[in-house]
This record gives structure tokens, sequence and C-alpha cells, in this order.
């Protein structure tokens, strides 16, 4: 049987597409409509910006714990989160977590290292793209990391917590995420992290300056991998 997926979600449109990509893509492994199990909780989004902007981690931290413990009373076997910024108290969290996780970081850094990207530019939160999740993880498989300048930064956590959170998607947004990741390329990026799990909704791979590595569907991928072991 397949192991029990559980899902400690933070804003929506992210996790929705966390779900929406596991179930999808398993059917091509499992048959037509067949996916693991899935549990999901979160806490409102509200609850985990409250710590976050006052630069106090452990109640992030302590939030995470308790859905974790939420879906593994529900039955999962292991977790995953679909947000990148809560991955600052992954350490934290796992010491204490009842049950296994995958990083979400080394989801996109075993892409980035199969695809032969050697500089990747991190896109999301300004708290994502200042802190240590990203170059942490891949600093470990060699791959460089580099981060827009401080008003773009502002201007790309403006949109996330303005817009994309709240399911907006706007053609104006579109392109100024495609003028910062063209920036990254002039600096010798490879590569761009879409590192909030809303980003992939907005920006197309398609037409982007940059090759994206989508952190939202390379974990989904990563965790329905997981669950078939």
């Amino acid at each position: 049987m397949p192991k029990h997926i559980g899902i400690v979600a933070c804003s929506a449109e992210g996790a929705a597409l966390c779900y929406r990509t596991i179930c999808l893509e398993a059917s091509a492994y499992m048959g037509e409509h067949a996916h693991p199990e899935i549990t999901m909780h979160t806490f409102p989004l509200s609850d985990y910006m409250e710590p976050i902007r006052i630069d106090e981690w452990d109640g992030v931290t302590d939030l995470m714990l308790r859905s974790a413990r939420k879906v593994v009373g529900a039955g999962a076997d292991f977790l995953i989160c679909p947000d990148n910024t809560l991955h600052q108290v992954f350490d934290a969290v796992i010491a204490k977590s009842p049950a296994p996780w995958i990083h979400i970081a080394d989801a996109v850094g075993e892409e980035a290292r199969r695809r032969g990207f050697d500089k990747v530019g991190i896109l999301g939160t300004k708290y994502l793209m200042t802190g240590p999740v990203y170059p942490q993880t891949l600093a470990r498989l060699d791959v460089e990391c580099l981060i827009p300048g401080q008003d773009d930064r502002e201007r790309i956590n403006d949109v996330i917590f303005r817009e994309l959170v709240n399911g907006v998607f706007k053609g104006s947004a579109r392109l100024f995420f495609n003028t910062v990741i063209k920036r990254l390329k002039e600096r010798g990026c490879d590569a761009a992290v879409l590192g909030c799990t809303e980003i992939p909704l907005l920006v197309d791979a398609d037409d982007s300056p940059l090759p994206v590595l989508d952190s939202t569907r390379l974990l989904a991928k990563a965790a329905l991998r997981r669950a078939l072991e």
C-alpha cells in the first residue's frame, strides 16, 4: 500500500497546487483516479505571519508541530510543507516531529543537479530570499544562489502577500517577475527557483527568460515518489 502523505500547509494557493499535483501525477503510476491517501491541515496564514513579522520563529515552529501532530494523528506516514519560508525552522521542527519530512529545498536541489544547473536565482518572500533555506541546502550540492536586488525583493514580497496568496494573478506581475528573472540571467544564473509556492501559478515556464525550478510541483512529486517506495 502507498504511504499516507501528510501536508502541513500554510497559504491556500500553494497548498492547493501541491495537493492537486500529487493527485494528478499519481494516476500515471497507480491507475485512473488513484492517488495515495493524503491528509492536510493548516492554521490560518495570519497565525503564521504574526510571529514571522516580529522575527519570533519559535512561534512558527510551534504551529508547524501542532499541524504535524494533527496529520500524523490522522494516519500520515511522513510530512511535507508546501511553504518555502516556513522551512527556516525546519531543523527545529524535525527535532521534535512525530514523523519524518521531505525538505522542499532538497527536492529543488536534486532537480537542479539533475539538470546541471550551477547558479540559480531565488525568488520568494523577503524572508526566504535573505534567509538560509536555499543557500544552506544547495551549498551541499555545489549549487550557488543569487537573490534579486533590494528594490526587487520588496516588490516581489508585496506581490506575494497582496496578490498571489489571495489568488490574484495579474499580467503586470508576470511581466515584472520575468524582468527580475532576466536580471538574474544577466548576473550569470542558469535557472530560477520559484521559491514561493504561489509563484508557479504566475510565472509561465514557457516564457520565462530562464529555466524554472518549480518548488511546489517538485515537492509534490518527491512526496509521491516517497509514498510509492
